[in-house]
């Protein structure tokens, strides 16, 4: 029976293109690996910011829609995102933050490790969380994390662990923490708020969680399952750079399912990831129109 491979991408709602890349790549130390458009609205940028190669699991991808309405966050979203920092790194990215006029605050999660909150221009709620793993680099590295806020949560524990192979590790409030044996960085705290204000879709708020399966094959085998259980399972849709599968779990938060392949250098070298916007074949004929529809944008 296939089961997921962890967090393969996050993707949200932003606002201004340039302010994003602004925070995640000159604050944040992401890197922008792939600049192209939302395939469903190629008039909208969709950026992927993530390490040197666009690792599964390292990927926070973005729809720009400046002047949408901001969103608001609650059950039936994923409400927060943390990102893995070297250990020992913690006070130098207190500083930084300090430093750049962020606003964060300290706390631990289920594990009773440290974490800083904070939030990205949009609002768009982030943490970084020390690694066991020394470093001198100063870098956010994977996904640590990502909070799936529900209002109930049987159903949803349900497909955690009966389709995508996750197993409860903790609990720490309200908060369930799910992994992976052998899977280190893709863990799920599952926070149930029964009677919180069901979260609204729109800037700083996120879109769909994706996980990952290893390869065409996987993902055939999950959708096939999940459709006899009765989801709503969507086609398989080609986004170039891996394939993808869509349904909505019980709590009302969308997943995504997608192959690790072929990755980001399908169509651009990696020493020129995101410097250029790049097309699937099938928008190449309406490049000079899409070009003149989007902000420019300095990386």
């Amino acid at each position: 029976m296939t089961s997921v491979l962890g967090i393969h991408h996050i993707t949200a709602i932003g606002g201004n293109a340039q302010s994003l890349v602004d925070f995640y790549v000159k604050l944040l130390r992401q890197r922008l690996v792939k600049r192209t458009v939302n395939y469903d609205d190629p008039s909208t940028y969709h950026l992927y910011f993530g390490d040197e190669t666009g690792s599964p699991g390292t990927i926070l991808t973005f729809f720009p829609w400046d002047g949408v309405p901001r969103g608001t966050i609650g059950p039936g979203q994923v409400t927060e995102i943390t990102y893995s920092i070297p250990s020992g790194s913690m006070e130098a990215w207190t500083q930084w933050l300090s430093d750049e006029k962020v606003e964060f605050r300290q706390t631990s999660d289920a594990e009773d490790t440290n974490l800083v909150i904070f939030t990205d221009p949009d609002g768009l709620p982030l943490a970084l969380r020390e690694s066991h793993e020394a470093g001198t680099d100063f870098r956010t590295d994977a996904f640590h994390s990502a909070r799936l806020t529900v209002a109930s949560s049987e159903e949803t524990e349900a497909v955690l662990e009966d389709f995508l192979g996750y197993e409860r590790q903790a609990e720490h409030g309200s908060t369930l923490r799910y992994g992976m044996a052998g899977v280190s960085g893709s863990f799920l705290d599952l926070d149930l708020q029964p009677n919180a204000k069901l979260g609204q879709m729109g800037i700083g708020t996120v879109h769909h969680i994706a996980f990952r399966v290893a390869s065409d094959e996987d993902q055939l085998e999950m959708r096939e399952r999940l459709a006899r259980a009765g989801f709503h399972v969507s086609s398989v849709m080609e986004r170039h750079y891996f394939k993808s599968i869509y349904f909505r779990e019980p709590g009302g938060i969308l997943f995504e399912i997608a192959t690790d392949g072929p990755g980001f250098m399908v169509d651009e070298p990696l020493d020129s990831l995101g410097q250029s916007l790049m097309l699937p074949g099938w928008l190449e004929s309406q490049r000079s129109e899409i070009e003149s529809l989007l902000p420019p944008l300095t990386a």
